[in-house]
């Protein structure tokens, strides 16, 4: 399966140029032949937003901008964006499986970062397993990822591929060390033999860096691709029902001891 994370740099506030950019990075995924296409997280808003800025750049889950966007898929075409959520009255820090049949799913992100907590409402249900061409995609935002019950809990319920839109933040590392986000999600990709697709997003927006830290890692851990000048990272990725297998006697799933993991 041909896989595009692509990095884009959403302006904060400006929703009608961050739009014309994601159908733009649509049309070129189009164009390529790919199938399943990951934007970063707030693609639609940026994210160091004012709040009046968020208000303005929040879309509900029903606008018809996500039915455009199917029209501009092929057949067997996934589209999973991050945007800012108008919705129950609240907002959300949303991210949307689209597909050609129109949007299959809105998932709100549950564990907040910093000051998203001041603009933003924490997500109340666990996150999706979707049903979709490219197979049973699980939907994290950023943050989340960093809480290894996520993933596992996907990996659980059916997830093939766990995507990830993504802002990172730029922090400190050892020379030479991948960023800490990219070893989580590797940790977490082998841990329970499951491809995990990170979206970061590039560039600076109001004086912070971001790390674009974009990461396509396949169910044995390792890091696949890399990403080009315009932010495009291409790869191929293959789906093996017997991915969970890890050696003649062993299955990553299927050999835990639950009874053995409480707290107490």
């Amino acid at each position: 399966m041909s896989v595009r994370a692509h990095e884009l740099a959403p302006l904060a506030g400006e929703l009608e140029a961050n739009l014309s950019m994601i159908n733009d990075a649509i049309q070129q995924a189009v164009a390529d032949e790919i199938q399943l296409l990951v934007l970063p997280e707030l693609a639609t808003s940026g994210y160091y937003l004012r709040k009046d800025e968020a208000e303005r750049c929040a879309l509900s889950a029903d606008h018809p901008l996500f039915e455009q966007w199917a029209k501009l898929l092929t057949s067997d075409m996934v589209l999973v964006v991050g945007f800012c959520e108008q919705g129950d009255g609240e907002l959300f820090n949303s991210a949307a499986v689209i597909t050609q049949a129109g949007l299959q799913s809105v998932y709100r992100k549950t564990h907040l970062w910093d000051e998203e907590q001041s603009l933003f409402s924490k997500g109340k249900h666990a996150p999706p397993v979707v049903q979709t061409p490219a197979g049973a995609i699980g939907i994290l935002i950023c943050y989340d990822l960093e809480f290894p019950e996520m993933p596992r809990s996907l990996a659980l319920r059916g997830a093939e591929i766990t995507v990830v839109p993504t802002n990172w933040p730029l922090v400190a590392r050892p020379a030479g060390e991948h960023p800490p986000e990219v070893i989580q999600g590797m940790a977490a990709a082998r841990a329970s033999a499951m491809a995990i697709i990170c979206c970061d997003r590039r560039g600076t927006e109001r004086g912070h860096t971001w790390t674009q830290g974009t990461a396509i890692i396949g169910s044995d851990g390792w890091l696949y691709g890399n990403t080009d000048a315009s932010g495009r990272l291409d790869t191929v990725i293959n789906i093996s029902a017997e991915r969970t297998r890890i050696g003649p006697l062993n299955d990553s799933l299927h050999d835990r001891r639950p009874d053995l993991y409480t707290e107490h």
